[in-house]
């Protein structure tokens, strides 16, 4: 099976990769330091629990410590929520996370994308989707009012920001789906991993509101915002005890490792790096977007620490882009294996001034080259 994601440096010489969306200032420094005093126990099994981490992320996003999950990175919980679930049907955007629909195949369930349109630059309307949801999901595939009625009722997974277009929808918006899917039995599913790169992040998020929807679910990971991607750490957050137990029921006993443990915690106390990071992020993203324009790209407007955008050149659905910039040591994730987008399309991480450049010349080099 291809490689499905970016941050494929292991099979081909990479000089500079802007495929995998990590923060650009790299690991924190305390957390750097904590990984090697964790290193230090690792003759010890790890807490099967993660109590002191759990203890500490109940604390900063202020609710209760049983509400929380922690698991070997965000795409591990989400194959854990499904099998747990196991759901008849589950509806997905498209374009969108690849590892959702993965998870639906794995537990056999029926999937039903609702395609978000170029014309529309990609924006999703919340009004649209729950008027779609409410026909075509209807029929006896939904578990009105009652989560308990069916075994298998269908889930919906939402990624906010999502990926690979970098648009976010607002709290309010979301709160309309939520109420809608509490309403017609759906599990709601939102996927908010690059949401802390976004400037409207308190303006977004749904953890406030999982005590007024108890069946949503918030999927956040450490992966991204701090630079965490080879350690594997994430966590969700639901009102829900029994989706919980079900889910620590169907996984191995240490998902998470003592070191990630470490990490998550030191994690936690990085405000410095954090602040330095939107300082970074919201530069980069301006000069990444400006610069990309000017070449004559078509450019998704991303809230996240990302940029989709297309070569509108003749022929460029053959991704020859992705090629060319390989051969020069440069990765792009390709998007042709994103559902609704073909080999036009890239996606690019933000990195800082002087990385963002040298991806910049080499694009115009190559666009000049091929005119």
């Amino acid at each position: 099976m291809d490689y499905q994601h970016g941050g494929d440096i292991y099979s081909q010489e990479i000089r500079w990769d802007f495929s995998a969306n990590v923060n650009p200032l790299g690991l924190p420094e305390g957390v750097r330091q904590a990984v090697g005093d964790a290193a230090k126990d690792c003759a010890s099994y790890p807490d099967s629990r993660c109590r002191r981490l759990v203890g500490k992320l109940a604390a900063y996003h202020q609710v209760p410590e049983e509400w929380i999950l922690c698991g070997n990175g965000a795409a591990d919980l989400i194959f854990q929520a499904a099998y747990a679930q196991r759901p008849g049907e589950g509806w997905l955007l498209s374009p969108t996370f690849s590892e959702y629909e993965q998870a639906l195949k794995a537990v056999d369930g029926r999937i039903r994308f609702f395609a978000l349109k170029r014309e529309e630059g990609f924006l999703l309307e919340v009004g649209r989707l729950m008027e779609r949801l409410g026909k075509e999901g209807g029929g006896g595939n939904l578990c009105r009012g009652n989560f308990g009625r069916k075994a298998h009722p269908p889930v919906l997974f939402l990624c906010n920001p999502n990926n690979p277009t970098g648009l976010a929808v607002s709290r309010t918006e979301l709160r309309k789906l939520a109420a809608f899917a509490e309403q017609e039995g759906i599990r709601l599913i939102v996927d908010e991993c690059f949401l802390d790169f976004c400037q409207r992040r308190r303006q977004c998020s749904m953890i406030a509101d999982l005590q007024d929807f108890p069946h949503m679910v918030v999927v956040k990971a450490f992966t991204k915002r701090f630079g965490m991607a080879g350690l594997r750490l994430g966590y969700c957050v639901t009102k829900d005890r029994k989706l919980l137990e079900r889910m620590e029921s169907t996984r191995q006993p240490w998902p998470v490792s003592l070191v990630a443990q470490a990490a998550g915690e030191a994690a936690l106390e990085e405000k410095e790096y954090l602040a330095h990071t939107d300082t970074v992020v919201r530069a980069g993203r301006k000069q990444l977007e400006k610069g990309l324009r000017d070449l004559g790209f078509w450019v998704c407007p991303s809230e996240a620490n990302f940029i989709l955008f297309q070569d509108l050149r003749e022929g460029a659905e053959d991704g020859r882009l992705y090629g060319q910039c390989r051969e020069r040591k440069l990765l792009l994730r390709s998007c042709k294996n994103f559902r609704g987008l073909d080999g036009s399309y890239y996606r690019v991480c933000v990195k800082g001034e002087k990385e963002n450049k040298v991806l910049l010349n080499m694009l115009k080099e190559l666009t000049n080259l091929n005119r």
